[in-house]
């Protein structure tokens, strides 16, 4: 069984403005997903609908055989700690440590209390050091996240979605603010994650090229709607130029 379901998914905004439009496809444990397409395609609605951060106008999003959209706010806070998010912006707090933000992925198990006082068991501090030196930011432990490069914070941002265990992680354009050194980076330990932990990921994705050489399979989004879906290799200049528009051509290199 798949862990992703999505059957037929609309988002309208302001009850006209359709995002999305009739989206369905499944993710399987330890798939590498990419998304692409030009910006307003709806890459960013997609993956908020999935998490419901957003609300669903229409369809199903189905994860693990449960129904997100049928959740209530209960529940859909036990479902969050098995999705984790990384965003194009980090969406860090800068004030606190590296530490700090990470354990901020461990919200989710904690009671209102809990979070607010900051009570985190040894085991999840062990946990968060372990990530960090995996992600090569050790040594940045104790430094406030303002202080650190663009690529040292996204490392966190993926620290901060392991901690908490998840099945699924969902990438927002999380290259879109890099350069290329640090982009090979991430996207080096997000296929890492995929292939070595089993998560599935869905990375939002502006570079055709980067998609291409890391992606297992590719969905391309054009106007809300999926107009290709299928393996990062079968992916041709005559499709890419159909998702993009054909006075893309130039932009393009595959």
């Amino acid at each position: 069984m798949s862990l992703l379901k999505v059957e037929e998914l609309s988002k309208l905004y302001d009850g006209e403005t359709r995002v999305l439009k009739n989206v369905s496809f499944e993710a399987n444990a330890g798939e590498f997903l990419s998304v692409i397409g030009p910006s307003g395609a709806g890459k960013s609605t997609l993956l908020r609908c999935i998490n419901r951060m957003v609300e669903i106008s229409g369809g199903k999003v189905k994860f693990d055989g449960i129904d997100v959209g049928a959740m209530k706010k209960k529940e859909l806070r036990k479902l969050r700690t098995n999705i984790g998010m990384i965003f194009q912006h980090y969406n860090l707090v800068p004030r606190l440590t590296v530490i700090e933000n990470v354990l901020h992925g461990r919200f989710g198990y904690k009671s209102t209390l809990q979070g607010v006082l900051g009570r985190f068991t040894e085991e999840e501090k062990e946990r968060a050091f372990f990530l960090l030196q995996k992600l090569g930011i050790s040594e940045h432990a104790y430094k406030r996240c303002d202080q650190l490069s663009g690529g040292q914070q996204q490392r966190v941002g993926i620290c901060r979605a392991l901690i908490q265990e998840p099945k699924l992680i969902l990438c927002d354009e999380p290259i879109a603010s890099l350069d290329p050194n640090s982009s090979k980076v991430i996207m080096d330990y997000l296929k890492t994650i995929s292939t070595e932990l089993g998560i599935t990921c869905i990375v939002n994705l502006h570079q055709v090229e980067v998609a291409k050489e890391y992606a297992d399979r590719i969905i391309g989004l054009k106007e809300g709607e999926i107009v290709f879906d299928g393996p990062s290799k079968v992916l041709y200049r005559d499709q890419i130029e159909h998702i993009y528009g054909i006075e893309s051509r130039e932009l393009i290199t595959v």
